[in-house]
């Protein structure tokens, strides 16, 4: 009994280290720590071998798992002293609830070791995870946030490799220089051959992949077209924002900041997600209107912002099944936490409804099948019950306010921005519908202050840069307390703000208009995995069955 004692403390030991490896190879720990995902699941494949049954292979992922998601996802709760409750239990309760998805994977690992070959088992397991990585980012559960490949978005050369494989395919290489590495440690007292063989495979990959990236950055030459942009970091208290009612003063600061960015060039401003917490074009605020447009033509300049959103229908008009009706009936309504670009020489509004809603923080899930699950959520801040945007749609804005070369056509051309709402950027191949769509950069408006100075912020500023290596296109990110910045199309950060500072950040953005492999076929490999995944789980019932019949 002690000596069984003691191996399982072991085991434990060993589950938990790949954990805390995996947890400390993403931000804000510092770049060396990035390597630690080359290697970080060798502990757990250690046990994962060992282990016979399904409970027993299930309980030693979960584990893993849990370590893992504590280290890097602790902030979703927020854990202020502001902080709604319900967000202090939404981020609790994933705590528990995301290390379930990490079962799929190890789940289907089984599955084949059963039908087909536990000596071949693991190498198939990377084909297994892509397949969880895959499907979590497809339902009203989505929070694909720890998807491997968004560990190494620091890791520039390695990286490259995005524009043809994508996030997940970098997860894909992470997880075959893992295994092969384990396969080199179990063999080396065993045998010198095989030992030197996997160690070999997991160095070439690596510096296949590395060599490509010399290549790419290498060759990469900044575009000669390109916008000169302003981005305004306010600063703003997110929970007090909500109850003020001052939009004078408010308007005032936004105003300030970026007439900064335009004495030094600017011609599209940004402003960060929901500037203002009202519906500022519902008509019920022609003075703070007035003001921005006025603003705004007087410098000639574009002004594109995250900003609260509503639309009204009448008896009279057709009603979309998802619109909410006032307590009187009179009207109904949708409200999206929308973006909105003003323009200096109309008065028509361009206007996005964000798609990709954060479970729980922005719409309970499902709420479409089962409208009664809206009542369990009223967040204090007034930010809950979002609709759900329709349509990928870009911006459109002049050529002519542009830098762009002569080859180009300034009178008939516009360029197409694919603006983001915060969460909706960690979704690779949402993305690239806009992509499709001919656009040209992509912004991301934020506001990651609900999380305080914690790793949440850097997180999301990383896998911004991976959206711009898939696509090769620059990104610039619109943060309320932070982190804003310009990310070229190579995924290097060209200038960023400083966490909770109040201040504006103005540079050139590239406009590019090429499609990357990855752009054009983002869904190769994520397809390929969960087909071949479908396969062995069809086989393990069919097995199954054939067996009772048998019996």
């Amino acid at each position: 009994m002690p000596e069984e004692k003691k191996q399982k403390n072991k085991e434990r030991f060993l589950l938990t280290l790949s954990g805390i490896f995996l947890g400390c190879a993403f931000p804000p720990f510092p770049f060396p720590f990035t390597f630690l995902l080359f290697f970080g699941l060798i502990p757990y494949f250690f046990i994962l071998e060992k282990r016979r049954s399904l409970s027993e292979i299930n309980k030693a992922t979960y584990l893993t798992a849990f370590v893992f998601n504590v280290i890097t996802l602790y902030w979703v709760g927020s854990w202020q002293k502001a902080t709604d409750p319900f967000l202090m239990i939404a981020g609790g309760v994933l705590l528990f609830f995301n290390p379930i998805l990490f079962l799929i994977p190890s789940t289907l690992y089984y599955f084949f070791k059963k039908t087909f070959s536990a000596k071949y088992a693991l190498y198939f397991f990377p084909l297994f995870w892509i397949t969880y990585e895959y499907l979590y980012m497809l339902t009203d559960l989505s929070f694909p946030w720890l998807t491997l490949g968004n560990g190494l978005a620091k890791f520039t050369i390695f990286i490259q490799i995005a524009d043809i494989v994508g996030a997940l395919g970098i997860s894909l290489i992470i997880l075959y220089i893992n295994i092969f590495l384990f396969k080199a440690f179990l063999n080396y007292k065993i045998s010198h051959r095989l030992f030197t063989k996997n160690l070999l495979i997991a160095f070439t990959i690596f510096l296949i992949v590395f060599a490509y990236g010399i290549f790419r950055i290498s060759s990469y030459k900044p575009t000669k077209n390109y916008i000169r942009v302003g981005l305004i970091q306010p600063n703003l208290d997110p929970w007090a924002k909500w109850q003020s009612g001052n939009l004078d003063d408010l308007t005032k600061e936004y105003l300030n900041l970026s007439y900064q960015t335009i004495l030094q060039g600017a011609k599209l401003v940004v402003w960060p997600e929901t500037a203002y917490p009202v519906f500022l074009l519902d008509g019920s605020y022609p003075s703070t209107v007035d003001s921005i447009y006025s603003f705004i033509r007087k410098n000639k300049v574009y002004l594109l912002t995250g900003m609260p959103d509503i639309r009204y229908y009448y008896k009279d008009e057709k009603i979309p099944p998802d619109a909410k009706t006032d307590n009187q009936g009179f009207f109904s309504y949708k409200m999206y936490n929308g973006i909105l670009l003003l323009s200096p020489e109309t008065y028509y509004v361009q206007r996005y409804g964000k798609m990709k809603l954060v479970p729980f923080g922005e719409r309970v899930p499902f709420s479409n099948i089962f409208p009664f699950l809206d009542k369990w959520l009223s967040w204090s801040v007034g930010i809950s019950g979002w609709n759900v945007g329709r349509d990928t749609v870009n911006f459109l804005l002049p050529a002519s306010i542009a830098n762009l070369s002569e080859t180009r056509n300034q009178s008939k051309d516009s360029i197409k921005i694919n603006a983001l709402v915060c969460y909706e950027s960690i979704f690779p191949y949402f993305v690239t519908n806009f992509i499709q769509r001919g656009a040209n950069m992509i912004a991301i408006v934020t506001n990651d202050s609900w999380y305080g100075k914690s790793s949440g912020p850097y997180q999301h500023e990383d896998i911004a840069i991976l959206r711009a290596v898939e696509n090769r296109r620059s990104v610039i990110r619109a943060a309320n307390g932070g982190i804003s910045c310009i990310i070229n199309p190579i995924g290097k950060i060209e200038v960023q703000s400083k966490l909770f500072t109040k201040t504006f950040i103005t540079g050139n953005v590239e406009l590019e208009t090429a499609k990357t492999i990855f752009t054009k076929y983002p869904l190769i490999i994520p397809i390929l995995a969960s087909y071949f995944s479908l396969f062995i789980l069809i086989s393990f019932i069919f097995v199954k069955i054939i067996k009772k019949i048998k019996n």
